[in-house]
This record gives structure tokens, C-alpha cells and sequence, in this order.
């Protein structure tokens, strides 16, 4: 095996061009450098230099082994950094943005996973919806961004994003518990055409409303909006009160009422899709020990029967 710091040498000596502005650089003397030439000539059996009158000139083999060298220098370096990020992730803080019913379901799960892997690393958690977290994530405020989305060309941007996607969340019929209709086993979306409906949002980037819209133009109507809440509880609330019905995602009702039916949709049910956004892995670090997390905790809730995991 070659000894890296005659490499090293080798290297400066055809990076400056002489034997003296290589000792120079390196805080050796000019003798030193080529002592240690000589040594490397030695090992490798072959001559690696050619003096000339004016400078030197590295011989077909110096330029074979100045070139493998550069590239064990290169990642060496590169090794260097990802130790230094490791070290400080090790005793660190990582961040993470979440979409709300992600951060009352698997984001906690994940989270208490995660401290008993990595104790030493603080956890924060920011309820930051799409268009928030992924700004965010790209502008190193956060480290980890939960993210759903529906499908919709209107929706943040994630080129160049890692997407890590979880589960795909499935819309569930939320109904007053004495509403005609809950006594089926599963509702056709059609025959909510002539109710009150209560959504979650309205803007072009939310995912929620967008899928519910889409799923019921295919089913052949445009639903009469009621009400809007950006709190599913809240909606639940409403539903049983007997203001409308509305299409609840299986995230948003980890906490459901005696006095609201849920029924699954009729055939495949609309559904957005949960991803965990990162701007780029570092193995061995807090990152991807905390996506393996996030993947356990998706699987675990997807069991529950009101999701499909990835």
C-alpha cells in the first residue's frame, strides 16, 4: 500500500512545478522533498519525475498515481465532511415540518421512535403546511418536510427535493349518525349530490379540497360548500350537528365522534398522497434514521385499515 503523504507530495510537487516550491508549500526543505520522491519511486518500482532545466516533468506513470491521487484526496475530503455532519447531527438538532394531521398521527410516532435511537438529538416539530414547508426545507430552516398532495399541477414545487412518499391517505364519508345513508356499508359519492358539504380549505394549493372537488366532478357533480374549516374535528362537529357531510382524510379522524358515521367511498376512494421532502441524505445521520422512523410509522397507522402504506 502507497503512503499517502508521499502522494501528497507527489502531488504538490506537479502542482508547483519544482522541488523547491513544493518544500516551500509544504514547510519542507528542499532536500526532505526529494527524499521522500526517491522513497515513493522506490516503492512503486517505476521513475515518477523528470528534471528539467527548467522545472520538472512527471513521466507517464507520475501521472497515473498524481491522478488515482487526486481522487483519494477528493474523497477523503468528501469523507471528511460527511464525518464533520454525522458529528454534529449526533449531538444536534434536527427540524421538522408537518402538515397538521401528520403531526397528530405519525409524526409523534416516528418522533418517539427516534429518541430512543438517538437521545442525544432534539426534535422540533413546526406545523407548516406544503407551501410553507418545503420553502422552508429549501432554505435549510428545516431538515425534514411532511408534505401531502393530490396530484394537481397548481402544487408547490419539489424539483430537486429527496421524496421519501409514506402512505397514500384515503377520503373517508362523514355523515350525521342518523342520516339516511349511514346504514350502508359503503356510499356511492353520487348520492351526496344534494347535500350540504363541509370542506377543510379552498385555496388552489390545498390538496384536501382539490382531491374532494376532483372526486366528485367524476362523480358527476360540483358539491354545494357550506362550511370551511381548516380543523377536522371542527368539521366533524359540524357533520354531526346535521349542517352537511363532508370527505375526511384517514389522518383527520385519529380522534372520531359517537355521533358521526364514517363510511368508506363506493369502489377506489380518492386519496392524497403523505411524503417526507429532504433536500438530500447523509448516511449514518439523523435524516434518514428519522425516515426510517416516519416509513414504520406509516405502515403501523396504514394496518389500521383507514390508509395504504407505500
Amino acid at each position: 500500500m502507497h503512503d499517502l503523504r508521499l502522494l501528497t507530495v507527489l502531488r504538490e510537487v506537479a502542482l508547483r512545478g519544482s522541488f523547491s516550491a513544493a518544500a516551500e508549500s509544504l514547510s519542507y526543505t528542499q532536500p526532505a522533498v526529494s527524499q521522500q520522491i526517491a522513497r515513493l519511486e522506490k516503492q512503486v518500482g517505476v521513475k515518477l519525475i523528470e528534471r528539467e532545466p527548467r522545472g520538472i516533468r512527471l513521466t507517464p506513470a507520475g501521472e497515473v498515481l498524481v491522478r488515482h491521487t487526486e481522487r483519494i484526496m477528493a474523497q477523503l475530503a468528501a469523507a471528511d465532511e460527511e464525518l464533520l455532519e454525522v458529528a454534529a447531527q449526533a449531538r444536534g438538532r434536527l427540524r421538522v415540518g408537518s402538515f397538521a394531521t401528520a403531526a397528530g398521527t405519525i409524526v409523534p410516532r416516528a418522533v418517539a421512535a427516534f429518541r430512543r435511537l438517538r437521545p442525544a438529538v432534539e426534535v422540533d416539530i413546526s406545523l407548516l403546511d406544503p407551501h410553507e414547508s418545503i420553502p422552508a426545507l429549501r432554505r435549510g430552516d428545516i431538515e425534514i418536510a411532511i408534505t401531502e398532495e393530490g396530484g394537481f399541477d397548481g402544487e408547490v414545487d419539489t424539483t430537486g427535493l429527496e421524496i421519501e412518499h409514506l402512505l397514500d391517505d384515503h377520503m373517508w364519508v362523514s355523515l350525521p349518525a342518523d342520516h339516511p345513508l349511514a346504514t350502508r356499508r359503503a356510499i356511492e359519492l353520487a348520492d351526496l349530490r344534494d347535500e350540504d358539504w363541509m370542506f377543510a380549505c379552498l385555496s388552489g394549493t390545498c390538496a384536501d379540497s382539490n382531491v374532494v372537488l376532483r372526486a366528485c366532478q367524476d362523480a358527476g357533480f360540483m358539491p354545494r360548500i357550506a362550511y370551511q374549516s381548516d380543523d377536522y374535528f371542527a368539521i366533524q362537529g359540524l357533520v354531526a350537528s346535521g349542517m352537511g357531510v363532508a370527505l375526511i382524510p384517514g389522518l383527520g379522524l385519529a380522534s372520531t365522534r359517537d355521533d358521526v358515521a364514517v363510511r368508506p367511498v363506493k369502489g377506489r376512494p380518492p386519496y392524497r398522497r403523505v411524503a417526507a421532502l429532504t433536500a438530500g441524505e447523509s448516511a449514518g445521520g439523523a435524516i434518514p434514521t428519522m425516515l426510517e422512523c416516519l416509513r414504520d410509522a406509516a405502515s403501523i397507522y396504514a394496518e389500521s385499515g383507514l390508509a395504504a402504506a407505500a
